[in-house]
């Protein structure tokens, strides 16, 4: 395709009426002011132009580009920081690995609806998609438009419709960890979550089921890291009768051992703390953290051999969970 031929952005806002700067935001998935509708134009047009970016229109007319692309939610309680996330990273670090090994090529970019999903991926011509980190309602949004073969990591409910998901046995995790608190003798517990739906949901119910009901009190924290700590504080009195933390992530299970240790409390010895995912924080935090391990490395083979069974139209299984196990160390070795 020659740069005469080429249709422009300018062309596309041209045609509909539109600032470049409106055509712009919908291409590269800034739709926050933009009107549904509108946003319905521009992809419909961009479809029927076969509007390509120019760096990229000699790789893209080919009938496969060999992209497979990977969207996460760009969610407040990263707070700038989202592919910086010990877990994100975890999982794009092996998705990088079994991309490259099936013969694509991984890009990668953040987003914070499916309308920035939808467009990119096909501006892209991608062969398949990898989403996560978005609710649902995304997803089966995104089943209805997209043509895209996609897994989802982590989608919420059971079997949900026409959206292949794959997850672990978060409810087990968290069961594991009820266990090991019991024998660890606790007598009261807390949860740590900034929510109680989803993966998080289902860790807590799973600890509750193990370690007792009337035992766990949840403690729903802030996303932002500053006002963790000031809640933390503002709950002293909580934190000072409980001999048990259980938090949904390595990350705040880190934070909460942080704040302990300025208090007084001592780990393990007057109160255990267990966290989950098992990243290597986990063995540089004093003392060491005990986690549930998810295996990455397999979720992320998993969803290539997904995607390539739903680029041939095999029939694959709508959700796939993984098991998951616990990972004790010296934050809940009691003497």
């Amino acid at each position: 395709m020659s740069d005469q031929s080429r249709v422009r952005i300018k062309d596309i806002a041209e045609e509909l009426g539109l600032s470049t700067a409106t055509v712009s935001n919908v291409i590269h998935g800034k739709t926050g002011r933009v009107s549904d509708a509108t946003i319905r134009r521009v992809q419909q047009c961009l479809e029927e132009r076969r509007y390509i970016p120019s760096m990229a229109g000699i790789l893209l007319s080919r009938s496969a580009s060999g992209i497979i692309g990977v969207f996460i939610n760009d969610h407040e309680k990263y707070e700038g920081h989202t592919l910086e996330d010990a877990f994100i990273a975890s999982a794009l670090n092996h998705l990088a690995v079994c991309i490259e090994d099936s013969g694509c090529v991984m890009m990668v970019r953040k987003a914070t609806d499916p309308n920035g999903i939808l467009t990119f991926s096909s501006m892209w011509n991608m062969d398949g998609v990898v989403v996560i980190g978005f609710c649902l309602q995304d997803y089966r949004y995104l089943r209805e438009h997209m043509r895209i073969p996609f897994v989802v990591y982590d989608g919420l409910g059971e079997n949900p419709d026409r959206v292949v998901n794959i997850t672990v046995d978060n409810r087990d995790g968290g069961r594991q960890v009820g266990s090991l608190f019991r024998k660890c003798r606790c007598r009261q517990a807390v949860c740590l979550a900034d929510n109680e739906t989803g993966v998080d949901k289902a860790r807590i119910a799973g600890f509750r089921e193990a370690f007792g009901t009337d035992r766990t009190q949840t403690l729903l924290i802030p996303m932002k890291r500053q006002e963790r700590f000031d809640f933390y504080r503002a709950h002293r009195e909580v934190f000072q009768r409980i001999d048990g933390v259980f938090a949904v992530s390595d990350v705040y299970a880190a934070e909460i051992m942080a704040y302990l240790a300025s208090e007084g409390r001592r780990v393990p010895e007057d109160i255990v703390v267990a966290g989950f995912d098992d990243m290597p924080l986990c063995g540089i935090v004093h003392p060491t953290l005990t986690s549930v391990r998810q295996d990455n490395r397999r979720r992320a083979e998993v969803a290539v051999r997904m995607l390539k069974e739903l680029k041939e139209h095999q029939e694959t299984v709508s959700t796939v969970c993984l098991p998951v196990t616990l990972i004790e160390r010296d934050s809940t070795r009691r003497t």
